[in-house]
């Protein structure tokens, strides 16, 4: 779905009393909207005047307007509703295209509302003046430009509805500024509907059936979810727990489906991918039915197209027909809701009275253990007081010690190597709890993404792992924390490097390392006391945990400068283009690992 302008709808019979920019909010408060991440401009003025004169819907006020859609992001990620930011024409609108395109990668519900000129100089290179929604077109799941202020009610609750149905996803709605300052009919919610978008959420019975009849058949059967599961709700998650445990089977998980299945349960084989463990890989490429729920097949999954899963018959549920045979042929597609397809194929397994074979399960268990045993993510910490501080102790420490507190806890992270980590590393029970940038991969993310989340759960316990590249790509973002009081705790993994490039430059690029060293980095401590907020630092292992604990337990918001060994690197990998059973392992493992030559696997 892409770009419109809505003059279709008949003119509802509405009082005119009020401006557009009071129906704005009318409908706002008719969607739930609760709280609106955003930045002034001119052509926005009207809107924020009335958002002044109400106080049903709470603003924050960002320092720019990126970290406002990734803010919304992760308030939409953690809550399940959708996410609402309100930029301001021209370079407003164009500084919130990296988040909605990070929205869209990521099938994240946002809602953005953009200032535009009035209609009556669209065209004519105005002050402030952009093609927002042609610029916008490529990064959101649909827009909208406004031109009539009869459509104005009608197409808003109309973005609502698009951005959370279906596959979620970014919706835009560009509003001229005589839309928002001249009179405008109201028209509450549930019009008549566009006959053109009818996302399919029931999915197909007889598609449900021949998937679970081949798990019944299973020898070595394997669940892959990802962050559709999660989108579908708790319930979906609650459901795919059941499900697991009924057949039995092994479990993994993408990045962006972390914490649809627990992590600390015995059938859960950790992330698969790229940076995914052993266990999770090799059962993926040698298993003989698999199961992929909400998932996409992204080639940092994948990799090699061509050798993924190769022996297995695969199922793929997925809401966007889209993504069903676009990059893996599959054996049964199912087009529908995630959590309404695990719904179906537990109401069949029991309709069949399945029963796995046992004695293959148990021999394909029992091929797991063996991988297990390789122990994929230990690695080896200098034990003595002045040690250099390991990223991975680092960041398991965070994990343990945050799940001391006993408090509710979100983890945001940035992207690199420390997300990579911070994936391995901590355990997400629930859906809802990890929140990063999974498609896009965007730098900047975690922090504006924790500030999000703090607004939507203030007693909550939220931690940006972060790099120290990536936390300068919106560092300004602090002063919105201190103007709210928002206690997030930013752990920086400070390597100096662009860690994941410095890994690629050393691996694939002889190590020479080009322009990946940051050799002017700032005082992190003293910059959070500028910001109004704790730092704190350590240097050495004996610092750590003393460090950590006191951070956590601040009140406010502190920034801790975690002083790491400049050259590790993230292990198990799969190199671009290579196939599952090519990973290469960290030293730890590349001894032991020498050793399995199951089926002719290599070890790079």
């Amino acid at each position: 779905m892409n770009a419109t302008t809505k003059t279709d709808m008949t003119l509802p019979e509405a009082s005119t009393a009020l401006t557009g920019a009071e129906v704005l909010m009318k409908v706002l408060v008719d969607q739930g909207v609760e709280v609106i991440f955003g930045y002034p401009g001119g052509a926005v003025l009207p809107i924020y005047d009335a958002l002044f004169q109400q106080d049903r819907i709470r603003h924050i006020l960002v320092r720019h307007e990126q970290a406002a859609v990734h803010a919304a992001e992760a308030y939409a990620r953690s809550t399940g509703k959708v996410g609402v930011v309100l930029v301001t024409s021209g370079p407003g609108a164009t500084n919130a295209v990296t988040g909605l395109l990070d929205a869209l990668m990521d099938s994240i519900p946002v809602v953005c509302l953009s200032g535009q000129v009035p209609v009556s100089l669209i065209g004519n290179d105005a002050f402030q003046e952009a093609d927002t929604t042609g610029i916008t077109r490529p990064v959101t799941k649909y827009n909208y430009l406004v031109k009539r202020p009869e459509d104005l009610a009608s197409t808003v609750h109309e973005a609502f509805t698009v951005a959370r149905t279906g596959r979620p996803g970014p919706v835009l709605v560009d509003l001229p500024k005589n839309i928002t300052v001249g009179p405008a009919p109201y028209e509450p919610p549930g019009g008549p509907e566009r006959a053109s978008y009818r996302p399919r959420t029931e999915p197909d019975h007889d598609a449900v059936a021949r998937a679970v009849a081949a798990m019944v058949k299973a020898k070595r059967p394997l669940f892959y979810v990802g962050g559709g599961v999660v989108n579908a709700g708790p319930k979906a998650s609650e459901d795919l727990t059941a499900l697991v445990h009924e057949t039995g089977f092994p479990c993994t998980a993408t990045l962006m489906g972390l914490g649809a299945f627990p992590g600390s349960d015995k059938q859960f084989l950790g992330m698969l991918g790229m940076h995914g463990t052993y266990e999770a890989n090799l059962a993926t490429h040698d298993c003989d039915v698999l199961i992929a729920l909400g998932s996409r097949f992204d080639d940092r999954v994948t990799g090699r197209v061509d050798a993924f899963s190769p022996h297995s018959f695969k199922i793929h549920a997925d809401i966007d027909p889209s993504q069903i045979n676009k990059i893996i042929r599959v054996d049964v597609p199912i087009v529908g809701d995630a959590g309404r397809t695990i719904e179906l194929m537990r109401e069949e397994w029991k309709k069949q009275a399945a029963k796995p074979d046992a004695e293959a399960l148990k021999a394909w268990w029992a091929r797991i253990k063996a991988w297990r045993a390789l122990d994929c993510l230990r690695f080896t910490q200098d034990p003595s007081p002045d040690a250099v501080i390991k990223p991975q102790q680092a960041i398991r420490r965070i994990h343990e010690l945050a799940v001391e507190t006993g408090r509710e806890t979100f983890v945001s992270t940035e992207v690199g190597q420390h997300q990579m980590w911070a994936a391995q590393f901590f355990s997400f029970e629930k859906p809802n709890h990890w929140l990063t940038s999974g498609g896009l991969g965007t730098m900047g993310y975690g922090l504006p993404a924790a500030m999000g989340a703090q607004v939507a759960h203030p007693d909550a316990l939220v931690i940006d792992v972060a790099g120290e590249a990536s936390t300068l790509m919106n560092i300004q973002e602090l002063g919105t924390i201190a103007q709210y009081r928002l206690p997030v705790k930013i752990f920086i993994i400070n390597n100096h490097y662009m860690g994941m490039v410095r890994q690629w430059q050393e691996l694939l690029h002889g190590s020479r390392y080009s322009e990946s060293y940051s050799a002017a980095l700032p005082d992190f401590v003293k910059l959070a006391d500028s910001f109004h907020a704790k730092g704190f630092r350590a240097t050495k292992l004996s610092e750590l945990d003393d460090t950590i604990r006191a951070a956590l337990a601040h009140e406010g918001a502190a920034v801790i400068d975690i002083c790491v060994a400049e050259g590790e690197n993230c292990f198990p990998m799969i190199p671009s283009g290579a196939a599952h059973n090519e990973m290469i392992l960290g030293p730890e493992q590349e001894e032991k690992g020498a050793g399995i030559t199951d089926e002719g696997r290599m070890l790079v």
